[in-house]
């Protein structure tokens, strides 16, 4: 029997396209898609799929958010983080939220298959720098000194306010889309300017937009 695919992105195109790529498979089908959380929950209780691809970024919503609610109510569910956002950012955090795997949007149509595959079968599908780099974190303790990217050191919603603050969204935006208080993301900001050395809020809006434009495409 073929194993059962959901795919949850925010892009009709992307979508359209990785169905086409994934049917043409003699052992995968798709059997359904979604283009935010909302959606993913109900594809997911009622079609019972083998595997989710999910993006990160989603209309309404979080995608590492959604993994870890997806996580909570079915802790056997497999799902395959496929996106555009930078793997050394996002690819340990997504395995932490409850994903098997991550992998980039840009890799070649063979590896995104044999990621899939690899998930069903209950392995754990990363690129073989991105296995390399965690490996080396575990072999050093996780001792920050060793670690590139200070971003690695923020919580996942802190992580999601530098993001917002990236693109320009304002502090009563970025409230607004994660349900929280002006006064909570204030917090995080503080939060933010402190792991990352910064002495003003000018300093962070240069350094999330910089930051952005760098692992968010």
């Amino acid at each position: 029997m073929k194993k059962r695919i959901v795919i949850i992105d925010d892009h009709p195109i992307v979508r359209q396209g990785f169905t086409q790529l994934i049917n043409q498979e003699d052992d995968l089908i798709v059997v359904g898609e979604a283009e935010d959380a909302a959606g993913a929950f109900e594809l997911v209780e009622r079609l019972k799929p083998d595997l989710a691809l999910i993006d990160l970024s989603l209309k309404n919503s979080n995608g590492i958010e959604l993994i870890k609610d997806l996580s909570h109510l079915y802790p056997d569910f497999l799902m395959l983080v496929i996106s555009l956002h930078e793997e050394s950012v996002y690819a340990e955090r997504s395995l932490r939220a409850g994903a098997k795997g991550f992998i980039m949007k840009a890799e070649a149509t063979e590896n995104v298959m044999t990621a899939i595959r690899m998930v069903l079968q209950g392995d754990i599908y990363l690129s073989g720098s991105m296995r390399n780099r965690i490996l080396h974190s575990i072999t050093s303790g996780g001792n920050p000194r060793n670690k590139k990217n200070m971003e690695e050191y923020l919580s996942d919603r802190e992580l999601q306010v530098l993001q917002a603050v990236g693109r320009g969204a304002s502090t009563k935006e970025i409230a607004d889309d994660l349900n929280l208080s002006i006064k909570t993301i204030e917090t995080y900001k503080s939060h933010l300017k402190q792991k990352l050395s910064l002495k003003n809020s000018t300093e962070l809006m240069q350094y999330a937009v910089e930051w952005y434009l760098k692992n968010v495409r």
